[in-house]
């Protein structure tokens, strides 16, 4: 079944052309990845199928009765409401019959209301719905309902966003970098995610992996033609290849990469599908294996950098705190030349700020941090650059450095590292506020990468980056000499470059792991399950079998679950006046008075926590 047709559609911006008379279909439970350099267009052509913009010529044509949603870069959303009230504002009537039902809760008192929201629970079977809802909430970790929009992070809006969509379950999805401002786990869990569920997804993104396990079709945009290759990354990389040498016997660099990219991929094992054995044949094995990588790789950009010395970088029990979260507790570490460490954790386990303690842009709470004198660092961070107006590409670059030195005498102009990175030479004269976003931030990484640093720090380089050219970034980076960290949530691109890891584990903890992101998935997924400790919102899972199949009356099936709410109700104000004390924001003849409402309100915690194990245990017997 036919959802969508795109229809010789055309763009352009005053003499720029970014396309034309492009058409293609999207079907029902096709999965499809839509491909492009930066600056071609896939953002336009996301916004003409969804209305926010208007094609030049051509038509869009979308089924009637199916429902469409768009997750964009920069989610729209009503600032003044909650996260709960966000969720509830969309249209869906089952979410409208939990939003009646979690109000009946707030009044107890008025029985009849309850019964009738209860009822109504029951007719749209919006128990499952509601446990679903709340999981990917948990997943996606918008877990404080109260929060308001306003006060949100970047990342907290587009995961919210996201959120919205998948718990409204459009027929079709329309997705810009869906996997931006995730981590590591939530990346996993939304790719197993779509998976399984029955929905289908038209999607830029750079996430290789991504494409690998969830695409089933990709659609390539290149020099104005439309390619269509009904598989994932891996056929893609195969089939593009062929096309490429039939066309074109002498391939240019930036195809030739494709090449490579195929090779590799080749050369990686199958994906996990069941318990790695590398646990058992030893931890050292994989130590051994990452150590070997790099021997496979044929250095073809001799980068001649100035020498280091024996002092490279050294941490000497490094400790950050900010208010009572741990970031980094006694860390020490002595850097050795050569090595390419990649950080992976959690959103908000501390990887920028280490960044920021190791450049010195910030300051410990204890401990040093000693820079070798022959230490040259460059940091690219996701701030990016901000030029003047009027200026050209090639002047930004030039002011940050005219080449850099290879062996045997031999550079790399400012002019050919900007054509390496795919600005040609008439792109390299255009104004600056010409650039997309993505070209913005390739720009940026040759600003680093021409001042020839010994140690280079990489923030998050792969956002709003192509395909086209993180394979250049990767090629540079496999023959870069000197000192490689990372923090990166693309595991494809750390599986590449990287030797070993430093793993944050939150609260300080940091474990240095001997491999790249695959083996450490390989190894942690060998390890014997360990059973999560129960949360309020898994407690939520066999809420409906709990009070329909439990033995508790319907009084108390009421109080259990209004005792729950009342719970976290008093959780956050404890945790509200305690933040008042750290702040120091209680005048001193108000401080008996708080400190009595404090102790008041433990004691309520205490009572109704007693309470509420008791109807536990009863919905156990």
């Amino acid at each position: 079944m036919n959802y969508l047709s795109v229809e010789n559609i055309s763009k352009s911006f005053g003499e720029r052309t970014l396309f034309e008379n492009i058409s293609f279909g999207i079907n029902k439970d096709q999965k499809i990845a839509f491909v492009a350099k930066n600056g071609t267009g896939k953002t336009s052509i996301l916004k003409i199928i969804t209305g926010e913009d208007t094609p030049d010529t051509g038509q869009v044509v979308i089924r009637k009765e199916i429902k469409m949603a768009f997750l964009s870069q920069e989610p729209n959303l009503d600032p003044e409401l909650t996260i709960e009230e966000s969720i509830f504002a969309s249209d869906n009537d089952t979410l409208k019959v939990i939003e009646q039902y979690e109000k009946a809760l707030e009044n107890p008192e008025d029985e009849e209301a309850y019964q009738k929201a209860f009822e109504r629970m029951d007719a749209n079977n919006a128990w499952d719905f509601e446990t679903q809802y709340k999981q990917i909430l948990f997943k996606l970790k918008l877990e404080d309902l109260k929060l308001k929009v306003k006060n949100l992070s970047g990342g907290q809006k587009k995961r919210l966003a996201l959120a919205i969509i998948l718990i409204n379950k459009p027929d079709l999805l329309i997705l810009d970098e869906p996997t931006n401002h995730l981590d590591l786990e939530m990346i996993e869990w939304l790719e197993n995610y779509f998976a399984k569920e029955n929905m289908t997804l038209f999607m830029v993104t750079h996430d290789r992996f991504f494409l690998e396990r969830v695409c089933n079709e990709i659609i390539e945009l290149e020099n104005g033609n439309l390619y269509q290759y009904k598989g994932n990354y891996s056929y893609y990389l195969n089939k593009k290849e062929e096309r490429v040498a039939a066309e074109n016997a002498s391939i240019d660099k930036a195809k030739n990469l494709f090449v490579k990219e195929l090779d590799w991929m080749r050369r990686q094992p199958k994906a996990r599908t069941t318990k790695s054995k590398s646990r058992q044949d030893d931890f050292y094995v994989i130590k051994e294996k990452a150590h070997s990588r790099r021997k496979e790789h044929q250095v073809e950009l001799e980068i001649n950098m100035e020498r280091m010395g024996s002092k490279v970088v050294e941490l000497h029990n490094v400790s950050k705190k900010f208010k009572d979260k741990t970031i980094l507790d006694n860390f020490s570490y002595n850097f050795k030349r050569g090595e390419r460490i990649g950080i992976i954790g959690k959103n908000g386990t501390g990887k920028s700020t280490f960044l920021n303690i190791l450049t010195q842009s910030m300051q410990p709470d204890n401990g040093k941090v000693v820079i070798g004198e022959t230490i040259k660092l460059g940091y690219y961070t996701q701030s990016g650059i901000n030029p003047k107006p009027e200026q050209k590409v090639i002047d930004i670059i030039k002011e940050f450095g005219e080449y850099i030195p290879l062996t045997k005498g031999r550079t790399i102009s400012a002019a050919q590292l900007l054509e390496r990175f795919l600005f040609d030479r008439k792109k390299q004269y255009d104004f600056v506020e010409k650039l997309s976003g993505g070209e913005l931030k390739r720009l940026y990484l040759c600003t680093v990468l021409i001042q020839n640093p010994n140690f280079l720090i990489l923030d998050e380089p792969t956002n709003d980056l192509d395909i086209v050219t993180l394979n250049v970034l990767e090629a540079f980076l496999l023959d870069y000499p000197g000192c490689l960290l990372v923090v990166s949530h693309d595991r494809y691109f750390m599986d590449k470059i990287v030797d070993h890891l430093f793993v944050f584990r939150g609260e300080g903890v940091i474990e240095d792991f001997p491999g790249n992101y695959s083996d450490f998935r390989a190894y942690e997924d060998s390890a014997e399950p360990v059973k999560e400790e129960t949360k309020p919102a898994a407690d939520k899972k066999a809420w409906k079998q709990n009070q329909v199949k439990a033995g508790l009356t319907f009084n108390e099936q009421k109080e259990y679950q209004k005792i729950e709410k009342e719970i976290k109700d008093l959780e956050r104000k404890k945790e509200d006046i305690e933040q008042l004390f750290s702040d120091g924001k209680v005048a001193d003849d108000a401080i008996a008075g708080k400190a009595d409402e404090l102790q008041e309100i433990l004691d309520k915690i205490d009572e109704k926590t007693e309470r509420w194990f008791e109807l536990s245990a009863k919905m156990e017997e």
